[in-house]
């Protein structure tokens, strides 16, 4: 792998770039929930909350095994696993903007059992993956142009939070299944 400087300022603005693309595709994905009508209510793509969480079961993976290959100095599979994973939280990214725009918000429902439980898990799952979003872009900028002293201290605060939104989004929709019956 070749090494790439990047001067101080063109790394100040490439972090200002991301934190205005991961604010505006937060902004997005708030109004495409919470404000745009959903398009269909068809049973057609019915499949899409399925395929969410095994994305997201899939990113965790990717996350785990990566993990395990930087702790043991492979690098070349630590790249692949962690592109794995990105790849993977892309695609959901992409279907879960798809679903949402198709079917809108899907509530919990107000008597099932544990909705104290749940409302908790996907508020802080929602509000991390804001937070984790300019994180895992920030760290892959930080590695793929070489600056592996602080690809690393970014990576420390990316790996948990990442790991976290990708479990908890299996375990929401698990949870939204089982008390939708």
């Amino acid at each position: 792998m070749t090494t790439t400087v990047v001067p101080s300022s063109s790394i100040r603005a490439a972090i200002a770039v991301i934190l205005v693309i991961s604010a505006a595709a937060t902004l997005f994905l708030f109004w495409l929930i919470y404000i745009h009508p959903a398009a269909a209510t068809s049973a057609q793509y019915a499949f899409l909350p399925a395929l969410n969480a095994v994305l997201n079961g899939l990113a965790a993976t990717a996350l785990l095994i990566g993990y395990t290959f930087i702790r043991a100095h492979k690098i070349k599979a630590h790249r692949a696993a962690m592109i794995t994973a990105f790849g993977f939280s892309t695609l959901f990214l992409v279907s879960y903007i798809l679903h949402h725009a198709l079917h809108g918000d899907v509530r919990y429902p107000a008597h099932a059992a544990l909705r104290g439980v749940y409302l908790p898990l996907l508020a802080s799952h929602i509000i991390l993956a804001v937070v984790a979003l300019p994180l895992v872009l920030v760290t892959f900028f930080f590695s793929l142009t070489g600056r592996i002293p602080q690809h690393r201290k970014v990576a420390r605060w990316t790996f948990p939070l990442w790991l976290y939104v990708s479990v908890t989004g299996v375990i929401t929709y698990a949870m939204l299944r089982l008390a939708q019956g």
